[in-house]
């Protein structure tokens, strides 16, 4: 495995925010995400949080949920409300399924449970950075992609199911055009991590789990659902199967 660590690894001039009331973690965070290269900024509360984002426009924000003025989940509905897409990087207590959800709802991009190792925080900044500054390539855009009474277009971001206009997060459009890109074929989560989130390494498929709940809740609303899991495997984009009630392999 490469060194996270190492300034090679990142790209330079990237500024971190660290939002987190607990001088030990914020400490431990500022300085290992300084010797891997990046440009730190800290803040203890919500309040300060939104002045340092206004003053120094970081490329990330690495967010504790649990603040002393507020909870971070607010804080980046916040942020959205104000056109800041900046990506978020939430550092969570809670492990339920729940709070995850309504953590990713909230527009956050990833989340990592504490206690947590500081190695993988540093692997899920750079994936994060890395989503946010591939370049793609200068040739005109792929037509919409299209499977049942479902659209993706990538060129406007624009997404509808039955011709009713869904909206989606920056992660969950990236999730549900790796699941349209490959109609009928079974992802494993492994492979989704890679593709969605630029993990290459053996990360926590939970968060599949995750945003694949979150994405039901949004495009399989309404009968038949396409979205379906595969025990043991995955997750594949399908209409249902005949015969097979629609709740056999959700």
């Amino acid at each position: 495995m490469t060194d996270p660590y190492s300034p090679a690894r990142t790209t330079a001039g990237h500024t971190v925010l660290v939002v987190e009331d607990d001088a030990s973690i914020r400490t431990l965070l500022a300085s290992a995400l300084g010797v891997a290269g990046y440009m730190v900024v800290c803040a203890s509360a919500g309040r300060e949080a939104m002045f340092e984002v206004g003053r120094r426009r970081p490329h990330l924000i690495v967010l504790d949920v649990m603040l002393p003025d507020t909870d971070g989940f607010r804080l980046t509905r916040a942020l959205r409300a104000r056109g800041v897409h900046t990506p978020v990087l939430f550092l969570t207590a809670r492990a339920d399924v729940e709070d995850r959800i309504a953590g990713l709802s909230s527009g956050g991009d990833d989340y990592v449970t504490k206690p947590f190792h500081v190695q993988e925080v540093l692997l899920r900044v750079r994936a994060i950075l890395r989503r946010g500054t591939a370049p793609g390539p200068a040739t005109a855009p792929d037509p919409p992609l299209r499977y049942a009474d479902l659209t993706l277009d990538e060129a406007t971001r624009d997404v509808h199911r039955a011709d009713l206009p869904v909206r989606l997060s920056p992660t969950e459009f990236r999730l549900l055009a790796c699941l349209l890109a490959q109609p009928e074929r079974v992802l494993t989560k492994a492979e989704i991590l890679q593709k969605v989130w630029n993990y290459d390494f053996v990360g926590d498929t939970r968060i599949v789990d995750t945003y694949i709940k979150n994405l039901r809740r949004k495009i399989d609303r309404d009968e038949p659902p396409l979205i379906h899991t595969v025990r043991g495997v995955g997750y594949c984009l399908r209409l249902p199967r005949p015969g097979t009630p629609p709740e056999a392999d959700r």
